[in-house]
């Protein structure tokens, strides 16, 4: 398995680990519920080192980016980072990602950990006009910082203003003594906080500064186990469950970020627009369960009748509202907020109801 430059740490503190993608990470230290409230209510640092990172270069990297991915990045000033999806020939999904503009000509596209040599193809093999591509993810290491006193420790250790940096903004400046740290307004959690990028020989050095200036807060590292519970009490779509190959942007409710401008050349758009003209026969929606019970990825959703209508992509107790969440794809009739539905629990029709997320307000 790959390591991260903080597994170490994370084994010498005692975590819980498993393979994720082909690294060794953390997946709780002291308890999923504790590391989810942790985060909550104070602050929490998560390792997302083993995320990828593509560089995007030169005169024709904006159209690079406009002929590849789903989103308008011609709107993008510098600073400014743009949640997007790759989509496919078949208009769907070959990953979620954020595009961050840099600096003129110079853009870092962020790719989920699983994907990533799949996407670095798929960005290859998508670059007619040749911008200047660079891989950048065995050099890269990442942490997220996140909840409400986040943002009080990290602006001890950094001269920047981070109140300056509004939500999905960046700005690169010096943190805890090392150079060039991006510092972006950006989080899978909805607790807000930022997301750090730095080069691998600074990580212990950001590591060890945090959790000592958070040690008043209460600072605590977080594992992924807390880390799913949290974006989808959110409902953020997770790649390789709510999202893949074969769910397209438009079924995922993802067509605020699938625009149809002017130089949007991407792959699947004739799909996708047709998608958007005359609709689709599945969506993806969010549920909680009216009964005792804890939906899974793969169980079946069905109807009051007990007619199988779709299935669960995402589900699990919420740790905040103590009741069990969660999301799938179900026939479109049955996607709107307040429709009865129920998920199939071993062979048990448990009732729950269709949503708006977040489920966490």
């Amino acid at each position: 398995m790959k390591k991260t430059p903080f597994t170490d740490a994370h084994i010498a503190l005692g975590a819980k680990m498993h393979e994720f993608a082909g690294y060794n990470m953390p997946i709780e230290y002291s308890g999923i519920l504790d590391e989810h409230n942790t985060v909550c209510n104070g602050v929490g640092v998560f390792d997302i080192s083993h995320m990828g990172e593509f560089w995007v270069k030169g005169p024709k990297a904006l159209e690079f980016i406009q002929n590849i991915t789903s989103n308008d990045a011609s709107v993008l000033t510098p600073g400014k980072a743009q949640y997007t999806c790759f989509p496919n020939d078949e208009g769907g999904i070959v990953d979620d990602l954020l595009v961050y503009y840099y600096e003129p000509e110079k853009y870092m596209l962020v790719v989920n950990a699983s994907n990533i040599e799949k996407d670095w193809e798929w960005c290859m093999s998508h670059n007619p006009m040749g911008a200047e591509l660079e891989n950048a993810s065995d050099r890269t290491g990442q942490l997220a910082v996140q909840g409400p006193e986040a943002t009080k420790v990290l602006q001890r250790l950094t001269p920047v203003d981070l109140s300056s940096i509004p939500y999905y903004c960046f700005t690169t400046g010096e943190f805890a003594g090392c150079k060039e740290v991006i510092i972006s307004n950006t989080g899978y959690t909805g607790a807000g906080g930022f997301e750090l990028y730095f080069y691998l020989g600074d990580a212990m050095t950001i590591w060890n500064a945090l959790f000592e200036a958070g040690a008043p807060e209460g600072i605590k590292p977080v594992g992924l186990g807390a880390r799913d519970t949290l974006r989808l009490e959110m409902g953020f779509c997770l790649y390789g469950n709510d999202l893949n190959d074969t769910t397209s942007p438009i079924e995922a409710g993802l067509g605020w970020i699938t625009k149809l401008t002017e130089g949007k050349n991407f792959p699947g758009r004739a799909v996708i627009e047709a998608q958007k003209a005359g609709g689709v026969s599945r969506k993806l929606c969010a549920f909680e369960l009216t009964e005792r019970g804890i939906p899974r990825h793969g169980y079946e959703i069905v109807d009051p009748e007990g007619h199988v209508i779709g299935e669960v992509t995402s589900g699990t107790m919420s740790p905040v509202l103590k009741k069990g969440i969660g999301m799938g794809y179900v026939q479109t009739s049955f996607a709107k907020p307040g429709t009865d539905i129920a998920i199939r629990i071993r062979n048990k029709d448990i009732k729950a109801q269709v949503v708006k997320p977040p489920f966490r307000k």
